[in-house]
């Protein structure tokens, strides 16, 4: 049932499209007309989320699974008088992995400019600090490929305080079966959930209950499925698991999250789950993430009335230049699948 190329291929392209948290309508236009074209119906919330209603057998139960079309980006803070450009973080960037990166200036009228994230000291032959310079956001600039000196002539652009500034992927899939990009948190959930809904229209699967997926545009900055339908009476979210220090999970396995910064998730909610993976014979951890929060997370501090889980491929440095393999992607959709 599973069919990995139909998920790396719906990968690649949605890692494509800049979707930095706060601009996210091209992402979910490709992604809402995807969807439409294997026959659902979506709509869309006042924030953007994409919401797909599938009938289950049980009509009387609704439950709900999300995974988040948002990235991490930057955003332009100022325009210094040498025409290079200070920046703020859309999320949590780990900000020494953008020093020399490619990315794209939009500006509100849709202008889109090249340029490249720098340090403020970068050049070894011109600083003396080049090597040890922190490279946190403050100390960060993008110098952008036009002919520009001065703040004025950045003005003349269009470019102004407030642009979004997106970086690239850098999307690469392996011989051996490695997927590396940026942003696989959370665009590997979406493609797997994709597939998921392509993989119950092909077969004629009907889930055990009422179902509506979830794919939200603020998951990055805390709130991204922080409202969702009240008839939703549990949520399973599917993100990154994390990979490290004293964590069970590797980038072959399928992570169930117990507890993250927002506290425990649903205890009979996460033991299902770790049933259904064992009676799956699924590779998979089970792992408690200290610094970390879920769409699941924004959902229980929204106020709704709910059971909260949590799932994901395992994904190695999350935040930076990130890596995962097919199969923590196979083991997701089966027990995504066994869930449903």
């Amino acid at each position: 049932m599973y069919k990995p190329e139909i998920t790396i291929e719906f990968l690649g392209e949605l890692l494509s499209i800049h979707s930095p948290t706060g601009y996210t309508k091209h992402a979910i236009a490709f992604l809402k007309r995807k969807i439409e074209d294997l026959g659902y119906e979506t709509r869309l919330n006042s924030k953007g989320n994409l919401l797909v209603e599938v009938k289950g057998q049980n009509t009387d139960i609704t439950r709900g699974i999300s995974a988040h079309v948002d990235t991490l980006g930057l955003m332009v803070r100022s325009i210094n008088s040498d025409g290079t450009l200070k920046l703020t973080a859309l999320g949590g960037p780990l900000t020494p992995t953008l020093d020399g990166e490619y990315c794209d200036i939009i500006t509100r009228d849709q202008m889109v400019y090249s340029g490249t994230i720098l340090s403020t000291s970068p050049s070894v032959h011109v600083f003396k600090d080049a090597s040890s310079k922190k490279r946190d956001i403050d100390e960060l600039i993008v110098k952008i490929d036009e002919k520009v000196t001065t703040k004025e002539d950045v003005l003349k652009l269009g470019i102004q305080n407030g642009d979004i500034v997106a970086y690239d992927p850098k999307f690469v899939y392996t011989d051996s079966g490695f997927i590396k990009s940026r942003f696989l948190d959370d665009k590997a959930s979406v493609a797997l959930l994709y597939s998921v809904l392509k993989a119950l229209k092909d077969n004629n699967v009907v889930p055990q209950t009422n179902t509506t997926f979830i794919f939200s545009t603020y998951e990055e900055v805390g709130h991204g499925a922080a409202h969702i339908p009240s008839d939703i009476t549990e949520l399973l979210a599917v993100d990154m698991g994390c990979i490290g220090l004293d964590l069970a999970c590797t980038e072959y396995d399928v992570s169930i999250c117990a507890k993250d910064s927002s506290g425990p998730y649903d205890y009979e909610m996460t033991s299902r789950l770790i049933n259904l993976a064992k009676e799956n014979h699924l590779k998979f951890a089970v792992d408690i993430y200290p610094m970390y929060g879920s769409d699941g997370s924004a959902a229980l501090r929204g106020g709704n009335d709910i059971k909260a889980a949590l799932i994901g491929p395992g994904v190695a440095s999350s935040h930076g230049m990130e890596r995962t393999h097919e199969e923590a992607l196979h083991n997701t959709f089966k027990l995504i699948m066994a869930y449903l």
